[in-house]
């Protein structure tokens, strides 16, 4: 599409055209708007971050509805807080680190968390907890296939020092200075924490494998009655 001024063909962007084009925009680029007055960059800084700080304040929570008040309230904090916003290049970090605290935050003020509040960011190097073995949900679940479930059950059940990091790392994939960023942590912390949450991941779904492995290619039920009638069927007038 274009416009013609001064017997010039001046180019023109569609509404689809536009929107790619804000989409792609990076961050910084979208901050200076943003702070010039043309708020509708957010809409893309939104849809950009919705996942990493639904997996983290997920990390932190353990509850999908928990985890999405925390990413509304770190949104309109880091909305109403631009202004604070100075280390060019990280604004995803930062970002992050709010969402990390509105989700410390509402847990340390939900009265269904109070016996249980342990936050992210201290150190637990030491404190090894064992993930539970499998009760028999996740072993159907195993059966059936769903490894993505049984990935987020394992996560679920990590040390609160090792979920966050586990989920940064090997879900989110930012590297150790991100991760150390995001959670305001050293980044040999980080590796130890990964190292060890790894290794609780990797028992963990060994667990689920032991227990769902007899289960697995099992052929009964409907399908084991169809076999056995259709072979009859075919015995029956030359055999039987």
């Amino acid at each position: 599409m274009a416009t013609q001024e001064a017997g010039k063909m001046i180019p023109t962007l569609d509404a689809n055209s536009a929107r790619r084009s804000v989409t792609e925009l990076p961050d910084e680029t979208l901050i200076a708007r943003i702070r010039a007055g043309d708020t509708s960059g957010y809409e893309t800084i939104l849809r950009r971050y919705n996942r990493r700080l639904f997996r983290v304040t997920r990390s932190i929570l353990r509850d999908d509805d928990d985890a999405q008040d925390a990413m509304q309230e770190a949104y309109v904090r880091a909305f109403t807080h631009l202004g604070d916003y100075h280390t060019a290049g990280n604004f995803g970090a930062w970002l992050t680190r709010i969402a990390v605290n509105e989700a410390l935050m509402k847990k340390r003020s939900d009265k269904r968390y109070a016996s249980r509040v342990v936050s992210p960011l201290h150190d637990e190097d030491d404190a090894m907890a064992q993930v539970p073995a499998p009760d028999a949900s996740t072993e159907d679940l195993a059966a059936n296939g769903e490894l993505r479930h049984l990935i987020e059950v394992a996560v679920d059940r990590l040390p609160e020092g090792f979920r966050t990091v586990f989920v940064l790392r090997a879900i989110e994939q930012l590297s150790i200075e991100e991760t150390a960023t995001c959670l305001g942590i050293p980044a040999a912390t980080v590796k130890t924490r990964f190292h060890r949450a790894r290794g609780l991941m990797q028992q963990a779904l060994t667990q689920h494998i032991d227990a769902a492995g007899p289960g697995a290619f099992d052929f009964d039920g409907p399908r084991c009655d169809r076999m056995v009638a259709t072979v009859l069927a075919r015995l029956v007038p030359s055999v039987l």
